[in-house]
């Protein structure tokens, strides 16, 4: 993709699109099948930069992992070894996560590193109840060295409701002694729960928790992964606000614990239907319509946070063109994510005319229910979502939007310019 991408003003959006795999499943799909005895064949794998750091990391861990065909894989698990070099996870903080955790089970040793934005984000949260299981770790941001191996149990707090630390303390559980809950006040997101169950797990699901049984030896399956919510949140978006726009998305993933966006989205006024809902890979899915409508500014809850984490810079354009006041609360965890988004949409829409603030951990936007003057250029910041989240702003604005740093969108949504266009969205390298 090129680097420097504009969006225009574009005719009513129609017709229907497909977004990649979820990024979260397609990454415990590839690990868990690494760490599973037999064969794991995934269909719809995500095939964006961040999961295919994932793969090459499970096949430098010494799995057995193949490209057969379009987002098509097979993986064959083994008994993990000392990689022969560094573990690069690019920009992806769940893989760095996730493979941690998994590492730490075996008595090898590995280092992960990552690009800059990577580099820059905390991970003493996940290494202290690594060591507190035993693992031995060196550096609180990458690069960081992690010693494995003679895992104790653990009866963990997770205060973050972070579904990274999560999966990677179950994961490092799988060959524990003792044993392994996870208490959540708050509950994250469930894939791994799911699919532990799924390649075979003893696991039990609480209220307020998650316990590893006895049985801890995973069997390859077969993974279907759904669409991604996540991805699925821009076109969405984009349908409603760019006037006269009609645009469905196939298969996409509706878990509840993911959903927190589609909920807000309604509460605006959002004509949002859903449709065709059916389970694909334990997972609940549906194909969403969304069409132009008059959204108006609603107060959304911190208690929302941990079932649209990823969508609130999408949230935030939406409510640029709302009526009245929108107030997003709880927003601490937006200042570690691959940039700091909040600082990131408060800097690029008041560059793009709109009226916006942050207040501690609060984002707030004053929305005037009319569209956004445009005219400006965002940095994505090495941040996809950013990057995505004002080429849509600039489809329904009065004056171009130019993005640059829009390479970083491979990461999770590969051909998202393809198929923006061919909804009729003027999106194009930037002139």
């Amino acid at each position: 993709m090129t680097d420097s991408l504009q969006a225009a003003s574009s005719p009513p959006l129609r017709g229907t699109i497909e977004v990649p795999g979820d990024k979260s499943i397609s990454h415990r799909a590839l690990i868990l099948g690494g760490l599973a005895r037999g064969e794991t064949r995934i269909a719809g794998l995500c095939e964006s930069d961040d999961v295919l750091r994932a793969a090459a990391a499970v096949r430098g861990f010494g799995a057995r992992v193949e490209r057969v065909g379009p987002g098509e894989w097979l993986v064959e698990g083994c008994c993990w070894r000392n990689p022969d070099a560094p573990v690069d996870c690019g920009n992806s903080g769940t893989a760095a996560r996730l493979l941690m955790g998994a590492a730490a089970g075996f008595a090898i040793e590995a280092r992960f590193v990552g690009d800059e934005s990577l580099s820059s984000r905390p991970m003493e949260r996940l290494l202290a109840p690594l060591r507190q299981m035993g693992a031995r770790t060196e550096g609180s941001r990458l690069p960081v060295t992690i010693a494995g191996g003679g895992l104790g149990g653990i009866r963990f707090v997770n205060a973050a409701a972070s579904a990274q630390i999560k999966s990677a303390i179950l994961l490092a559980g799988l060959r524990a002694e003792g044993e392994v809950e996870v208490i959540e006040p708050v509950r994250s997101r469930d894939h791994s729960e799911t699919m532990l169950s799924a390649f075979g797990c003893d696991i039990e699901v609480r209220d307020g928790g998650v316990v590893l049984g006895s049985n801890r030896k995973l069997v390859g399956t077969a993974v279907d992964v759904p669409g991604d919510p996540s991805s699925a949140a821009f076109p969405l978006v984009a349908a409603l606000i760019v006037p006269g726009s009609e645009v469905s998305a196939r298969s996409v993933m509706v878990n509840p614990l993911r959903a927190g966006l589609i909920e807000t989205l309604r509460e605006m006024g959002a004509d949002l239907e859903e449709s065709n809902r059916r389970t694909v890979g334990g997972e609940p899915v549906a194909d969403l319509i969304a069409r132009f409508s008059s959204l108006r500014g609603v107060e959304v809850p911190a208690s929302r946070v941990p079932s649209m984490i990823d969508e609130y810079p999408i949230l935030a354009i939406a409510a640029a063109f709302a009526e009245g006041t929108m107030v997003m609360r709880g927003l601490a965890e937006l200042r570690v994510k691959e940039s700091d988004r909040l600082a990131a949409m408060v800097e690029g829409l008041t560059a793009c005319g709109a009226t916006v603030r942050s207040e501690g951990d609060t984002l707030i936007v004053e929305g005037r229910g009319r569209p956004v003057p445009g005219g400006a250029a965002v940095a994505a910041r090495s941040d996809h979502r950013i990057a995505m989240s004002f080429l849509v702003l600039g489809l329904a604005a009065r004056g171009p939007i130019t993005v640059e740093g829009a390479a970083t969108i491979a990461t999770s949504f590969p051909g998202f310019g393809e198929s923006m266009r061919s909804l009729g969205a003027r999106i194009g390298p930037a002139v």
